[in-house]
């Protein structure tokens, strides 16, 4: 096969991927996603803790409490003040609600990310609105855990403030809450945040000042409705995970999508383990305390999806008081901030099939930011870098395409002699390059070479948040979308028109014709590509057609007898 041939069926193959791709994003969406929206409360948060199913050494049966409806307001006990009901704290990253119905966080707006390219807004990731509801929640159920069913209703937590900041010079922020139950148990619900960190840390803190025993069964919970994903940008040609992954050290990465978790319900011991509801770019996740068992669950509240886990029972005796929690994560797919967290918590970031390569890439492309403070100079310079690394590949590639050029008059003159004859023709092809010492396969060794690295790519900047709105200069403000005017696309087909007019034209008519269409064709595809991905292709070409005309003039000065 000749080297025109290979050239465009590996050309073909990379239009056929991104079709495939471009296929799945409009065609293939789970059925799930399009399902109609809940109409939850605006301020109302369920049960923050009767969903769960108690671990057997909890209560005889294992009977599983009540599932209130979507949307229904927790039920309160007695005329209670509800002034000031959400309790507000902010930090540098956070701003927190926290509904003192219960003591669950019921919205979070991330304050380092905008809410969209155009807006000031902050990102709301957790909310709970007539069209969306993404809760964290936490509690004590069980025996005399005040938000299981069998208490009735959900507590009211006193503050002593209504809102909370952290000051500058500050480097962390607690916030408590308390509730005394009528038994007499002071119960504290602590949540403890610090500086440039999207961890929160909950505990209660349980003061047994009745004259029984007290007992109760801490658990943590993701809840959400089946709202389609509000970052996803439907421009990347495919679409990011949405929905649960649940790792424990026997199996480290385990998803449950929208579907699965309508078909089946999780149940299993975990220790060691987490909990994390993705989408794109951001995630929300539950990490028990290390060596504590807990049994993680799975089930629904209406039409809400309730995503947790529940530890054994805690008991503390009369007079004595005791201590129990989890940390959660509420944020940005960041894997510095991942990996010191939770074992496995960094796959959350998902750099696709070839994460061998993309992690590298991201690795390089973040130290390149940290020296110039533009992501669309450190993608020029990782491009400049990656053609470094091929460079001799890459010359000896354009080497034998230059004396394929070189030697066309001689191939045109084979084909009028034996055109008619494909294996004498054939074997007088393979006899020329043999004398001329030509490679015809050397030629589609820069585009297998750049394919992985290509796609790779593509996925780090489908799946760094450091690259969301992320602006490169003039017209492109955000590397990570498609190029709103299309510059940047069509210079990358201007640039792959010329790269073409140096390789040898094909002795196949049909052949040559469809050469000329392809820089046409990847334009069309490139036009809906990141820009950051657009970028990359065209610096590479550019450079590419540099080195390539240099080699070319070279070769085609040693056949006409002159030397440099």
């Amino acid at each position: 096969m000749d080297i025109q041939r290979i050239v465009l069926f590996a050309g073909l193959a990379i239009v056929s991927y991104l079709m495939v791709l471009a296929w799945n994003e409009d065609y293939h969406q789970p059925q799930t996603e399009q399902v109609a929206q809940i109409q939850a409360s605006a301020e109302g948060n369920g049960s923050a803790a009767d969903d769960m199913i108690l671990p057997e050494d909890s209560q005889s049966g294992a009977e599983e409490f009540s599932t209130p409806e979507s949307g229904s307001q927790p039920s309160v006990e007695g005329a209670v003040d509800l002034t000031d009901r959400f309790v507000t704290v902010t930090t540098d990253v956070y701003r927190l609600k926290i509904d003192r119905v219960g003591g669950n966080v019921v919205e979070s707006s991330l304050l380092q990310y905008d809410e969209s390219l155009d807006s000031e807004q902050p990102l709301k990731l957790l909310t709970n609105t007539r069209t969306r509801t993404y809760l964290l929640e936490s509690g004590l159920i069980g025996r005399d855990g005040p938000d299981g069913s069998k208490a009735g209703n959900a507590p009211v937590f006193q503050s002593e403030l209504a809102g909370y900041e952290l000051a500058e010079g500050q480097d962390e922020i607690t916030v408590d809450l308390v509730h005394t139950t009528s038994s007499g148990v002071a119960i504290t619900k602590r949540y403890h945040l610090a500086r440039d960190s999207y961890q929160i840390d909950v505990r209660y803190l349980i003061d047994n000042r009745s004259e029984t025993p007290w007992q109760g069964n801490f658990t943590g919970k993701i809840v959400r409705d089946q709202a389609p994903d509000p970052t996803s940008q439907a421009s990347m040609g495919i679409r990011a995970y949405l929905g649960m992954v649940v790792s424990t050290p026997e199996d480290p990465y385990e998803k449950y999508d929208f579907e699965d978790l309508s078909e089946k319900r999780v149940n299993q011991p975990v220790t060691n383990g987490w909990l994390a509801f993705l989408q794109h770019y951001f995630l929300t996740a539950w990490v028990p305390e290390r060596d504590q068992k807990a049994q993680y669950q799975t089930t629904r509240r209406g039409d809400l999806h309730v995503m947790g886990f529940v530890y054994p029972a805690t008991t503390v005796a009369p007079g004595e008081s005791a201590e129990v929690g989890a940390t959660a994560y509420v944020g940005p797919k960041i894997i510095d901030r991942l990996e010191a967290l939770a074992p496995n918590l960094d796959r959350t970031v998902d750099f696709g099939w070839l994460f061998f390569i993309s992690l590298p890439l991201f690795y390089i492309l973040e130290w390149f930011y940290a020296l110039v403070g533009n992501w669309g100079v450190a993608i020029i310079l990782l491009t400049v870098l990656v053609k470094a690394v091929f460079f001799h590949l890459s010359a000896t590639s354009y080497r034998s395409m230059a004396k394929m050029r070189a030697v066309a008059p001689q191939l045109t003159r084979l084909k009028e002699l034996y055109g008619d004859d494909r294996q004498r023709m054939s074997q007088e092809m393979m006899a020329l390059y043999k004398r001329e010492k030509i490679n015809p396969l050397g030629g589609c060794l820069p585009i297998l070479v750049q394919m992985p690295v290509f796609i790779s790519l593509y996925w780090v900047l489908f799946e760094s948040v450091q690259l969301r709105h992320a602006p490169f200069m003039l017209w492109i403000q955000d590397l990570s979308q498609m190029d709103p005017y299309f510059i940047l696309p069509i210079l990358m087909g201007a640039s792959m028109f010329i790269q073409m007019s140096l390789n040898p034209t094909p002795p196949d008519p049909m052949q040559a014709k469809i050469m000329k269409l392809m820089p046409l064709i990847f334009t069309v595809f490139f036009l809906w590509f990141p820009a950051g991905l657009v970028l990359y292709w065209l610096v590479n070409n550019i450079l590419s057609i540099s080195q390539q005309w240099y080699i070319t003039r070279k070769i085609e000065a040693e056949t006409a007898g002159k030397k440099y």
